[in-house]
């Protein structure tokens, strides 16, 4: 590792990561941790053509263990389980009658145990099924897993849509002050270190805060890192 010299060690500040919501997605109250227990929020933007939402049905991937559910005022959570006991889909079914118009947010919990495989994303395929005042079902599937920027995932491969599924790209645990890994993913978005302060990878470095980019950009001797290749080892200052 090159350690950054002159101007660079003056520049400090980190900013915090937030995340981009689509008609269904998943976020915590914590960045999500490869190997960490997560809190999942899923939320759900709007019902469909006006109707309003009924029931929601979360897959659950391989790897994404000890789920626990929490029920919500949108309605009690069920769970499906293969033969070994593993929960593989968790469903939301409305209490009481459906609204007459699509007019609520939708919050819908639960607590799971993330795979421990940092700079991988994890998919959640979610089905959202409304349901008119006649009762009138429509379903759409938020299940696209396709057109991510931050690696080369294995995952379904579906090309980009416009109804993708929830998901979470798994940061690596760390500690205050300088953190060393060996990435074994093809990482093109560096926007997931955007709150360590810098990142280092033999004379190549990046940072999300631009004032510390054009630092880097100005040193003797250093690249700017684009991208990261399997196999590399990182040293990344939080």
């Amino acid at each position: 590792m090159k350690l950054p010299l002159g101007p660079l060690f003056a520049v400090a500040g980190s900013l915090f990561s937030t995340a981009a919501f689509a008609h269904a997605a998943v976020a915590g109250p914590t960045p999500p941790y490869a190997g960490v227990s997560f809190d999942a929020d899923f939320t759900v933007s709007h019902g469909c053509d006006g109707a309003d939402t009924y029931r929601v049905k979360v897959t659950i991937p391989a790897g994404v263990t000890g789920v626990r559910p929490v029920d919500s005022t949108f309605g009690k959570a069920e769970v499906e389980k293969d033969g070994a006991g593993n929960v593989t889909s968790v469903t939301w079914t409305r209490t009481g009658d459906v609204r007459a118009a699509d007019t609520h947010y939708i919050h819908l919990g639960l607590r799971a145990k993330l795979p421990a495989k940092p700079f991988t994303t994890v998919f959640f395929p979610t089905e959202q099924t409304c349901r008119t005042g006649a009762g009138v079902e429509t379903t759409v599937g938020w299940t696209g897993t396709g057109g991510g920027g931050h690696n080369h995932d294995t995952d379904a491969g579906t090309a980009p849509t416009e109804n993708p599924a929830p998901s979470l790209f798994l940061l690596p645990t760390r500690l205050p002050g300088w953190n060393q890994y060996t990435v074994e993913e093809h990482v093109h978005d560096l926007t997931v270190f955007k709150d360590a302060l810098i990142v280092w990878s033999g004379t190549q470095a990046y940072s999300f805060n631009p004032v510390t980019q054009a630092l880097i950009e100005k040193e003797p001797g250093t690249q700017p890192l684009t991208e990261i290749h399997p196999g590399t080892v990182i040293w990344v200052k939080y």
